[in-house]
């Protein structure tokens, strides 16, 4: 078996995808405690954008796993040239993308959000739109983000996309202290400082990798524009399909959405409040199942079937202890942690309720639900993945959502059960799937 990854250099991929998350989780949290000086009605409007949000920026984000897939297999293959190449051509589409998604963003704003919410407050209205333009400018900076972090961890490097991150998340908040208590700004506050520390990320990470020329993952001669069609079709063949899933993923969570703004803005809180204290529950998760697209990705390269086998099992099992380990905590501590935001009495309950739901299935099933897909789309069975996805979303997550909201009669805490379904849905058949094998016939590059 390849013992590349070893359990030192397990240790060395994981500790800074770790922290790197649980600087994520707690930006977005002190975001949100920030805010919530505001009012509900500023809390409601940026959750309305970040579900938004969400959905537009899928396309760049899942090319960057595309891309990411395509180099961890040539750098297992210890096929530096192709690697490099592929770097380049991964920047060059999301670069288009971006600009494309930003543009029509800026246009079409005010509809997109009638779309997936509704009419809503005035109010909650006002909030949206303003926090939306300003997020929409930084998106090509998060793609040149999210794309050039992807190579670095695809070759083994976690350690530079922890540092930036460290970098910026002390200028955004920073920012926020600034916009939003010295000069009182709001919800543009927030938003300038979102901004300027995407665009600052953007541009480290860029420079970095332009100047990295015999390295795995290289930019290094990246203003020659050129497109290889053979490449980009490598990174398309996961990209396309992951980006497909995803899109539709979040196009269904957001009909899910349109449920809260039905029971007034106090739920709308509430299911913010409680999305933000969950995802404290996959924080380390998340670590974990990057690392999963890395080793596996190289043990793919590199023809190691075994190796990606046993790599995949003890990931996804240190995956499942961590998410189930923290899960236990929000449930037994949600109310304290609830208590730290400025939510009414009613809003309060009703996120204790979703919390208490959710914190349950996160400990059993979202691990597997995640973990194995990531190592399914690793290996190059990324239309698999996307299939199911969609499908367990559509039957499962969004049927169910108003089925137990609206004919069981739970309420808005029916959306956060059938979104628990989901998880046990989805870990369930990718968990068969790759116990099956097939995924070893798939060829990337």
């Amino acid at each position: 078996m390849n013992e590349r990854w070893n359990n030192r250099a397990l240790f060395l991929l994981l500790w800074p995808l770790i922290i790197e998350q649980i600087l994520a989780i707690s930006m977005g949290t002190a975001d949100t405690l920030m805010i919530s000086t505001a009012g509900e009605y500023a809390v409601s409007g940026i959750n309305v954008v970040v579900n938004i949000n969400q959905l537009l920026i899928i396309a760049f984000m899942a090319m960057s796993t595309g891309g990411a897939v395509v180099c961890s297999q040539y750098i297992g293959r210890h096929d530096y040239n192709n690697s490099r190449l592929a770097s380049r051509q991964l920047v060059y589409i999301v670069t288009l993308l971006s600009i494309g998604i930003t543009v029509l963003t800026l246009l079409f704003r005010q509809p997109v959000i009638n779309l997936f919410y509704g009419e809503l407050d005035s109010n909650v209205m006002d909030a949206a739109m303003t926090y939306f333009f300003l997020s929409a400018l930084s998106y090509p900076l998060l793609a040149f983000y999210n794309a050039c972090a992807a190579l670095l961890r695809s070759a083994g490097d976690s350690k530079t996309p922890m540092k930036v991150s460290i970098l910026v998340n002390i200028m955004h908040i920073g920012g926020n202290f600034i916009f939003l208590y010295g000069f009182d700004l709001g919800i543009i506050g927030l938003g300038l400082s979102s901004l300027i520390s995407r665009t600052v990320a953007g541009l480290i990470l860029v420079i970095m990798l332009v100047g990295k020329k015999d390295s795995p993952v290289s930019l290094a001669g990246i203003t020659q524009i050129k497109i290889i069609p053979e490449m980009a079709k490598r990174i398309f063949s996961i990209g396309i399909p992951a980006s497909l899933e995803q899109s539709m993923f979040m196009f269904g969570r957001l009909l899910t959405q349109r449920i809260f703004p039905i029971f007034g803005t106090s739920i709308i809180a509430a299911n913010a409040v409680a999305g933000t204290i969950n995802s404290f529950a996959f924080m380390t998760g998340n670590a974990f199942i990057v690392a999963i697209m890395t080793v596996v990705g190289q043990c793919i390269g590199a023809g190691d079937f075994k190796a990606a086998k046993a790599y995949t099992f003890r990931l996804a099992k240190y995956t499942w202890i961590s998410v189930f380990l923290v899960s236990v905590l929000i449930f037994f501590f949600r109310g304290t942690m609830i208590g730290l935001f400025n939510l009414s009495p009613e809003a309060a309950e009703a996120a204790a309720s979703f919390t208490m739901v959710i914190s349950v299935f996160m400990g059993l099933a979202w691990s597997l639900s995640f973990a194995m897909p990531a190592a399914l789309r690793a290996a190059g069975d990324a239309k698999f993945v996307m299939f199911i996805g969609a499908s367990t979303m559509w039957v499962v997550r969004v049927s169910l959502a108003y089925l137990l909201t609206f004919v069981v009669g739970m309420g808005p805490v029916g959306v956060w059960a059938a979104q628990g379904l989901d998880f046990v849905a989805r870990a369930i058949i990718f968990s068969l799937r790759w116990k099956g094998g097939r995924w070893q016939s798939i060829k990337v590059i």
